[in-house]
């Protein structure tokens, strides 16, 4: 596995865009509607930041009425999601997705509890 994406909860991802384009030289590579949110990926080199902004109500639009703007969760990559899913359940760990979902990009993703992870809200993420 490896490092794959930061999830940033934001109410104004062009704000984000423009900030992070002009303060870290961080061009947006990509950009979709996926379900209740506007996902803007930015391009780290070594990652992304992925921008969640909601467009309507959802799990996005709760965390930030909660919680504020900022980071949402960690993503990882793997090549075997399941294999990832099924050390996570061998280490005890409580998972939100049993089975992967589609996601964001066209990817299989499944999100690890923050419970059971350190209060880190963990995606793994297939390409």
């Amino acid at each position: 596995m490896h490092f794959d994406h930061a999830g940033i909860a934001t109410d104004d991802a062009d704000a984000l865009i423009d900030l992070y384009g002009d303060l870290f030289s961080m061009p947006a590579v990509h950009e979709e509607e996926f379900g209740d949110l506007r996902v803007v990926f930015l391009d780290c080199s070594d990652g992304y930041f992925e921008l969640l902004e909601p467009i309507e109500e959802g799990t996005v639009s709760r965390y930030l009425e909660k919680n504020g703007p900022g980071i949402h969760h960690l993503a990882l990559a793997t090549d075997d999601i399941d294999a990832a899913l099924e050390n996570a359940r061998d280490h005890g760990v409580t998972l939100i997705d049993e089975e992967p979902r589609p996601g964001a990009w066209g990817h299989d993703v499944a999100f690890l509890h923050p419970k059971s992870t350190g209060g880190i809200l963990i995606e793994f993420v297939q390409h």
